[in-house]
């Protein structure tokens, strides 16, 4: 199995929050159920393997506090169990910019691990679920679906900003009007229960 089917995902994500409990788990489901309402809407999409995907996409956050490290961390640990699929999804979510030094945070690995995160996403050939995963990524919160702008305003507040951000918006907002085109409706309309969400603190 290129990833884990459904409840050994739900499996590892619950244990993952006892080993390292935070705000992280919240906002893999929440990625998770945006990634299986899209795929849904979109001709030629496995919505069961979009949910998956969403769910494990920062599995690597499992090891502890770590910055740009989970997506290594997850990396090897789905490759170690066969999860091949859900392996790539734990480097590719990060870089909608196919290019690691357009990251927002902070390197807390050595060179080695770098160069690899480096060749790996300079030579793999974004999918789907790569993109929709980049997309999902930023229609999460914690407390549930978000804005775009929201998810960008929260990266920005605990990560910073630098000359890469822009980009990373707009290639984003390209995912998710591409997203919006093939599903044949705003991505927005797909997630129920976004308008309470987003006013929830208003």
């Amino acid at each position: 199995m290129l990833y884990p089917e459904r409840r050994a995902a739900e499996a590892e994500l619950e244990a993952a929050g006892l080993l390292n409990p935070g705000p992280w788990i919240d906002h893999s489901r929440w990625c998770a159920r945006a990634c299986e309402r899209i795929a849904h809407a979109v001709p030629g999409m496995e919505a069961e393997k979009a949910y998956c995907l969403g769910l494990m996409h920062d599995i690597g956050r499992r090891v502890g506090r770590c910055k740009e490290r989970h997506m290594l961390e997850g990396h090897r640990y789905c490759a170690e169990r066969g999860w091949t699929d859900a392996a790539r999804i734990c480097i590719t979510h990060s870089f909608m910019i196919k290019d690691v030094s357009s990251s927002l945070g902070g390197w807390d690995m050595d060179e080695q691990d770098y160069r690899y995160m480096e060749r790996f996403v300079a030579e793999t050939s974004y999918d789907d679920y790569d993109r929709l995963v980049q997309l999902c990524d930023s229609l999460a919160l914690p407390g549930g679906f978000c804005l775009l702008e929201q998810r960008f305003v929260d990266v920005c507040m605990r990560y910073g900003a630098n000359e890469n951000l822009i980009p990373r918006w707009r290639a984003t907002y390209d995912i998710k009007d591409d997203f919006s085109r093939r599903a044949g409706c705003p991505v927005y309309d797909l997630l129920p229960g976004i308008r309470e969400s987003v006013f929830r603190e208003a």
